[in-house]
C-alpha cells in the first residue's frame, strides 16, 4: 500500500482516510470563487511546515498575485513569507502562457514539451514532491482540438508520474452549482477529482460544498460537505462534528 500525502486541511484528509496516495495526480475542479487556488496554495502550505518542498507553477496569474491573495485571504498563516524565503514554498511562473501555443498540431505539441521542461527543471533543482498546476483550463481554450488535448492531458499526467511528486492540478468548471455540473471525459485520465462547488447568491447568501468524486488507489468519503475560507485556512464542516458540536 502506497504512503498518503495528507492535504493539511482536516476534514477534507479525514474524508480521504489520511490523505491522497502519494504520487496522484488530482484534479481540483471548480466554478469562479470557490476557493481552488487557495485550496492548493494551503496544500502547499501545509507540507512547506512539514519541510516538504512545493511548487505552484501558474500559466495564467502572476504568482505575486497569487501570493497576495493568499496572504490576504489567509491572514493567520504567519509563516508563509519565511517559507517562501527558504524555498520550500515557490511560486513559479511559466510566463505567457499563450505564447506557446500560436499553432495547431505539430506547433501545440512542441509548445507543450517546452512547457514540461520547465516544470521539470523546476521540480528536479528544487527536489519539490508537492506541485500545483493552475490552471490547465487555458489550455483547453488554446488547444481547440478535443482529440489533441486529450492526448496532452495523457503525456501531463504521465510526466507527473515520472516525476514521482503529488499534485492538485486546478481546472475551471463553467458553472459552480453541483446540480448543473458535468464533468468532462479528460477529468477521468487523472487520479482524483476534487470538487468545489458554490450555490446560491453572492456575498453571505452563498453556501460553499466540496465532493471527493474519485481517488484511485484509496477509499474515501463520497459525501458531499460544507467548507468555508478562514484566515487560518479553508474548514471543512464535517457532518458528523457539526452533530456533536465540535
Amino acid at each position: 500500500m502506497r504512503d498518503k500525502i495528507g492535504i493539511g486541511i482536516y476534514g477534507i484528509d479525514k474524508m480521504l482516510f489520511g490523505g491522497i496516495p502519494s504520487g496522484n495526480q488530482v484534479i481540483l475542479s471548480g466554478g469562479p470563487g470557490s476557493g481552488k487556488t487557495l485550496f492548493a496554495f494551503e496544500f502547499l502550505y501545509r507540507g512547506a511546515l512539514k519541510g516538504e518542498v512545493g511548487i505552484l507553477f501558474s500559466l495564467e496569474e502572476k504568482p505575486e498575485m497569487i501570493l497576495d491573495n493568499a496572504k490576504e485571504a489567509f491572514g493567520d498563516l504567519a509563516d508563509v513569507d519565511k517559507l517562501v524565503a527558504e524555498k520550500k514554498l515557490i511560486l513559479y511562473g511559466s510566463g505567457d502562457i499563450r505564447s506557446y501555443f500560436r499553432g495547431e498540431g505539430e506547433g501545440s505539441k512542441y509548445a507543450f514539451g517546452e512547457m514540461i521542461t520547465e516544470l521539470e527543471s523546476a521540480i528536479e533543482s528544487s527536489h519539490a514532491t508537492r506541485i500545483v498546476i493552475d490552471s490547465i483550463s487555458i489550455l483547453k481554450l488554446l488547444i481547440r482540438d478535443p482529440f489533441e488535448y486529450r492526448n496532452i492531458s495523457i503525456d501531463l499526467v504521465s510526466a507527473l508520474r515520472r516525476l514521482k511528486v503529488t499534485a492538485l492540478i486546478t481546472i475551471e468548471m463553467d458553472v459552480a452549482d453541483k446540480g448543473r455540473v458535468l464533468f468532462q471525459p479528460e477529468f477521468f485520465i487523472y487520479d482524483g477529482i476534487i470538487s468545489m462547488y458554490s450555490s446560491g447568491d453572492e456575498g453571505s447568501n452563498r453556501t460553499l460544498t466540496m465532493e471527493i468524486v474519485k481517488m484511485r488507489g484509496s477509499k474515501h468519503s463520497f459525501t458531499t460537505v460544507p467548507y468555508e475560507i478562514t484566515p487560518a485556512g479553508i474548514n471543512v464542516l464535517l457532518l458528523s462534528e457539526r452533530n456533536s458540536g465540535k
